[in-house]
């Protein structure tokens, strides 16, 4: 077992078990979903330990994915990654495209509306089908608990700027929406 790196992003969890020789099922956050096998070596974490396994082979099955991992054979011993965290080395990732962004590098990014006004960070992103949707823990004053706000990620219209140095988002939206 070596150590795992620090810059680690993680890509997707393993979700079960598929057939007899100890692949596993995969939920992907890549796009397309099936670039997760494409990375040779994935860094798994269960309870808190991270560990690295090689991936012999992957593919797409049905609406998910199924990866073989070195050393992992039987149903049994794939059944113990079930839930884990699958991650990789962010030095493996090929660099953005200007105007592309990497959801791990938004998450926690604070969002302020276009008149300034501090919303929160970014807590969260997903897919809709028509367009992703950044969730932001609301965190103005006066508001009492924290509240999510949904934005949708539309650019030019929605997000008006991306400073990844300052880490703010701005965005052309009503908090109160």
């Amino acid at each position: 077992m070596s150590t795992a790196p620090d810059d680690r992003v993680l890509l997707g969890h393993i979700t079960g078990i598929s057939g007899l020789r100890g692949w596993v099922k995969v939920h992907s956050d890549t796009s397309p979903r099936n670039n997760i096998v494409s990375y040779p070596q994935w860094w798994v974490e269960l309870a808190g330990s991270w560990r690295q396994f090689q991936v012999l082979q992957g593919r797409p099955q049905g609406k998910t994915i199924v990866a073989q991992l070195e050393g992992v054979d039987t149903p049994e011993l794939a059944s113990t990654l079930i839930g884990a965290s699958i991650a990789i080395s962010r030095a493996e990732l090929p660099e953005p495209a200007a105007g592309e962004y990497y959801w791990a590098d938004l998450i926690g990014m604070q969002v302020r509306t276009v008149d300034d006004i501090r919303i929160g960070p970014v807590s969260r992103l997903f897919e809709t089908g028509a367009n992703d949707v950044m969730v932001i823990a609301d965190h103005r004053e006066g508001q009492g608990d924290t509240k999510e706000v949904l934005v949708p990620w539309l650019v030019p219209d929605v997000i008006t700027d991306v400073d990844v140095v300052e880490r703010i988002i701005t965005v052309d939206w009503d908090p109160d929406f």
